[in-house]
């Protein structure tokens, strides 16, 4: 009997040149379509830009042109620049030191605001801090919280006006350890970000003459820890530090709010009118309503670089 003969063996021989025909016609980087040779660079998209000013750029350009004509037009007195406005809705007593005012609040047994205006002149100086922390003689003794209060309580005995603008003076150096200008504040930030601005405020003070500030804690009533001794002491929440500087052109303000914790990110930047907003108080009063009005409703946080 014949063997039959291998038809598939044929078949494939006449696919195989099928194939090869069709491969000769159309390259395989055509029939791979997203597949391109190795060494051909990629094609790169041109982009054009368009470098127009935002509405929001053109309108801050055209306020600190406002307040530069203003300046120009309108003296700045600087004699209490930095103190706010009289407080209407908590215990308020002025208290007038070397260096630095404070607002204190019996209630509290915290200030409500510590403001001071800070010089070149005043970065500089021999006298050494001496950590005395001591009462304010100026407070009645009902009111006159010791250091002793803060004993145990886990929290730094926190500077308002910090120790490091005072080294011009012995006496000042003292009354910067008042306890009417401390509130009781975590350890991480009293050493971090809080001593940063500190630091930042000196080099401000240097570059431009003067620095104005005012700082001071907020307080949640409903949430307030206490702490002390012989006399209770609310825990703040949060701090608040506004700083103004009036000799650059436009004048500039900034506001900082600080959460009174061990936060990797304690701090956040605000107008001068959200800052108000949130503490319920009136800063930089006694500046002209027209460049009050400006520079308290923005800022440019490229003006207020810490570390340069």
């Amino acid at each position: 009997m014949k063997k039959k003969q291998n038809t598939t063996k044929y078949a494939g021989s006449a696919f195989a040149v099928i194939l090869a025909a069709l491969l000769s016609y159309f390259p395989i980087s055509k029939q791979l379509n997203e597949e391109k040779p190795v060494n051909e660079p990629a094609k790169q998209e041109v982009v054009v830009e368009d470098h127009q000013q935002t509405e929001n750029e053109v309108d801050f350009q055209e306020a600190n042109a406002q307040i530069e004509t203003s300046q120009e037009e309108t003296e700045i007195n600087t004699v209490n620049l930095e103190i706010p406005a009289k407080l209407k809705d908590r215990s308020e007593r002025i208290l007038k030191h070397t260096n630095y005012t404070v607002s204190y609040n019996r209630n509290w047994n915290l200030p409500n605001w510590v403001a001071w205006e800070l010089n070149k002149n005043e970065t500089k100086g021999q006298n050494d801090r001496n950590d005395e922390f001591t009462a304010d003689p100026d407070l009645p003794k009902a009111y006159q919280v010791e250091s002793y209060d803060y004993s145990g309580s886990g929290y730094d005995r926190g500077h308002m006006c910090p120790a490091g603008d005072n080294h011009f003076s012995t006496k000042a150096m003292e009354e910067s350890f008042y306890m009417s200008n401390i509130c009781p504040q975590d350890h991480e930030l009293n050493k971090g970000k809080w001593n940063d601005l500190e630091i930042a405020c000196r080099r401000w003070a240097n570059r431009y003459g003067e620095v104005y500030i005012v700082c001071g804690p907020i307080i949640d009533k409903r949430k307030g820890k206490r702490i002390g001794k012989d006399h209770e002491i609310i825990v703040p929440e949060k701090f608040f530090k506004c700083i103004l500087i009036t000799s650059t052109k436009p004048a500039r303000a900034i506001g900082y709010i600080f959460e009174n914790n061990s936060s990797d990110r304690p701090y956040k930047t605000y107008t001068i009118d959200e800052i108000e907003k949130m503490t319920g108080m009136d800063f930089f009063p006694h500046l002209p309503d027209n460049i009050e009005d400006l520079i308290e409703s923005r800022y440019d946080v490229g003006d207020w670089k810490w570390y340069n």
